[in-house]
């Protein structure tokens, strides 16, 4: 695919509830063994998209380990590479990024020394897996001058995305950003395809306007002068930006089909692999419906429930509907249900948590 990748990836949560305050959202565990960017990344590099830049802010550092090896999705430096690219203070430039078109104007040169005719520009908190290479057909077919992958509403949480209103021939007319109630049929996904000439004009016309961010400033504001278009995704889309909706998806992932879609069919989500020993269960575990990864051992129950890795769970402990966090210790004789545990926290012995299924409680 002739473009150029770009996963904004800068941002915390206050509905993480504690969780993004050691991480970006971007950086959270998703299904045992990876990470929410694996999937952003992955489908650039199964379009062929041979460069892309990840801009990172927030508490990074947990990130940028997880990206120092770029070979585990394939891209080299010969083909293009994958490219950290962080605020930097210069004599032009003595802000952090004040918004995601302020992290893009930042970073105009790198946009500007590429030579692919497109970008595709993601957010790295969406779980998901699409052919873009379809996207950038459909769009070269509808003549678009720009893109959004959507989503239909149905029962997401519409207050937390834009809300669009289509055409018959799906021209976006209206856009209502984060308000409840707001008319319209889809959500907005926050993966874009433009060419990256229009892209570098919309952004100048931006920093000239002194704005910061990309939908309402970019996107919101030319709805009228450019010719935007919605692409419509099937299958599974969620973003994790609030603890519910991350608590959700992990669930989501106990589904053999849903995890067979990612992690298997060709081409698969991808991730970098740490080499911990398999899973332990001992003589007395007792495990249904669950993803345990590596590293972890188990002596008691554990059902409906994501273990990540270097995860222990002691003698008479069960844990039901709960996303246990790398080198989370559970003692003996606890009793944990409908939580998200925080890595690296120790559960004393004969704790009793249980926590309402559609308001996770955040252990942390």
């Amino acid at each position: 695919m002739k473009a150029v990748g770009i996963i904004l990836a800068g941002g915390g949560s206050e509905r993480m509830k504690g969780l993004t305050d050691i991480r970006a959202v971007a950086a959270m565990p998703v299904a045992g063994a990876y990470r929410a960017v694996d999937f952003a990344l992955s489908n650039m590099a199964n379009a062929r998209i041979n460069a892309v830049a990840v801009i990172t802010q927030y508490s990074s550092r947990s990130l940028n380990e997880h990206l120092n090896s770029p070979s585990w999705w394939g891209f080299g430096r010969k083909q293009g590479g994958l490219y950290l690219l962080n605020p930097t203070i210069t004599p032009d430039s003595t802000n952090w990024f004040r918004g995601t078109a302020d992290a893009l104007i930042q970073n105009l040169d790198f946009i500007k020394e590429r030579h692919e005719p497109y970008v595709v520009i993601a957010s790295g908190d969406g779980v998901y897996k699409l052919d873009l290479d379809d996207v950038l057909a459909k769009h070269v077919e509808s003549g678009a001058q720009i893109s959004v992958v959507c989503k239909e509403k149905n029962d997401l949480e519409a207050g937390r995305f834009g809300v669009i209103e289509t055409d018959a021939e799906k021209h976006i007319i209206a856009w209502h950003e984060k308000e409840e109630g707001a008319e319209g049929d889809l959500v907005n996904c926050g993966i874009y395809l433009i060419r990256r000439l229009r892209l570098i004009r919309l952004l100048e016309e931006c920093k000239r306007q002194d704005n910061y961010d990309f939908v309402r400033d970019v996107l919101v504001k030319n709805l009228e002068k450019e010719r935007i278009k919605a692409y419509v995704m099937d299958g599974y889309w969620k973003n994790i930006a609030s603890a519910q909706s991350y608590f959700e998806c992990n669930m989501d992932m106990l589904d053999p089909a849903l995890r067979r879609k990612f992690f298997y069919d060709h081409p698969k989500i991808s991730t970098k692999v740490d080499d911990f020993p398999p899973a332990k269960f001992n003589d007395n575990a007792k495990v249904s419906n669950a993803l345990a990864a590596g590293g972890t051992i188990v002596n008691g129950a554990v059902e409906n429930s994501v273990l990540f890795k270097k995860v222990y769970v002691g003698d008479g402990s069960s844990v039901k509907n709960c996303v246990l966090l790398n080198d989370v210790y559970v003692g003996d004789g606890v009793t944990l249900e409908n939580c998200i545990v925080e890595k690296k926290m120790k559960i004393e012995d004969g704790t009793c948590i249980i926590g309402d299924p559609n308001d996770v409680t955040v252990i942390a």
